[in-house]
């Protein structure tokens, strides 16, 4: 085979900012059959279907019927962090390769069952985190790979929005409900980016993980206001001893030179190096003010292709999907696949951990939760009982 038949559950915001562009534009379009299309949001089902001409009888309101009734080799699962095991379950135990947006899962327990049921099925389930495609996280991963900044030690990487992100009073509202960043948190929508990219380039696992957090800010909104953090900080530590602080927010103000401002500092016992992530070297400055641009991430260039990290990263997940149904994986590739650092399991951990640290820690009348320290391998027992002995 050459090509995907390829089912798509939910057709939201992430598709409408990303996934369309790599089905339809980008140079792994040609890999990808879109054959159907499940969102119970009737408005957003119909807004795609409509645009890429999906068939009526290929819109359905829910997974099931869609991934039984059509012949598809591959669903991806564009749904909420929160939802993703139930519909990746039921695509591997049909046979069906299953792409996700990060993470893996919000929780221990469901990226647990999400794995056994890809071991079980045979098939693979890749996580698009965009950033391992970034060039300048592959440089970073590689030079520490080569000894070039010796052994780690620590780490502090950032990454806080514009108050615009988190703001349900700013107008056009950046997600749609008002209470997104009630129910979600700075470390579920950013952490789990940096804390992904850092366990990628180090290649340790994480023994112990606090965070502290702070709401200020966005309860203080008006008119409407936020029961929710302004800012976390995630501390990680890792089993060669080093220490990662990993920052994030979304309540800096709307005049910030970048939608995102982020970046990382990682110093080891030979080296230390920089990531100024939010200078891709694309500064403008226009009626809004001074901007930084990533035309790295998604580029649309002039003949109606769109390129990028964000295009490369899911593309070539794709690819491995078919080498592997055409039985040409390496065997070398499809381990590194199926490897928790890979899936991000450990990710999944530590984000986790961290919200847990926060729900067992302790409130200031200013504001400031002090969570407390959690272990992992306890919590991981917590979760899973005997079936974290395969993950110590």
């Amino acid at each position: 085979m050459d090509q995907i038949r390829l089912g798509v559950i939910g057709a939201g915001s992430v598709v409408r900012e990303i996934y369309r562009y790599l089905y339809f534009h980008s140079q792994y379009a040609n890999l990808l059959s879109i054959e159907a299309v499940a969102d119970p949001n009737e408005a957003a089902l119909r807004a795609f279907c409509d645009q890429y001409q999906v068939p009526a009888d290929r819109r359905f309101a829910n997974y099931q019927p869609m991934v039984e009734q059509i012949p598809l080799d591959a669903v991806q699962v564009n749904t909420p962090d929160s939802l993703h095991e139930e519909p990746t379950i039921f695509a591997l135990e049909r046979g069906l390769d299953v792409l996700v947006p990060k993470p893996l899962a919000d929780r221990i327990d469901s990226a647990h069952r999400m794995i056994q049921a890809m071991h079980a099925s045979g098939r693979l389930i890749g996580v698009d985190f965009h950033k391992r495609d970034d060039p300048r996280i592959k440089e970073c991963q590689a030079r520490y790979a080569s000894g070039a900044y010796g052994q780690f030690q620590l780490a502090q990487w950032y990454m806080v929005d514009r108050l615009m992100v988190a703001d349900p009073n700013h107008q056009p509202r950046f997600f749609a409900s008002a209470d997104f960043a009630e129910r979600n948190s700075p470390i579920s929508f950013l952490t789990v980016h940096m804390a992904d990219a850092f366990l990628r380039m180090v290649n340790l696992k994480p023994i112990k993980v606090r965070a502290h957090g702070w709401k200020q800010k966005l309860p203080s909104l008006a008119p409407i206001g936020v029961d929710g953090y302004d800012l976390c900080d995630t501390e990680i530590i890792v089993e060669n001893g080093g220490v990662a602080h990993i920052v994030t927010g979304w309540h800096l103000p709307n005049t910030a030179h970048a939608i995102t401002v982020q970046g990382a500092r990682i110093i080891g016992t030979d080296g230390y190096l920089d990531l100024a992530l939010d200078m891709p070297g694309y500064r403008e400055v226009i009626g809004e003010g001074i901007v930084e641009r990533n035309p790295l991430f998604r580029n649309f260039e002039s003949d109606g292709t769109v390129t990028g990290y964000g295009m490369s990263r899911p593309g070539r997940l794709y690819q491995k999907f078919i080498a592997h149904r055409n039985g040409q994986l390496p065997a070398d590739e499809l381990a590194v696949l199926r490897g928790l650092f890979e899936l991000g399991f450990w990710t999944t951990v530590v984000c986790q951990a961290a919200e847990e640290s926060l729900r067992r820690g302790q409130q200031t009348d200013r504001g400031v939760v002090h969570g407390t320290e959690i272990d992992v391998a306890t919590l991981l027992v917590e979760q899973l009982g005997s079936a974290a002995a395969a993950y110590q």
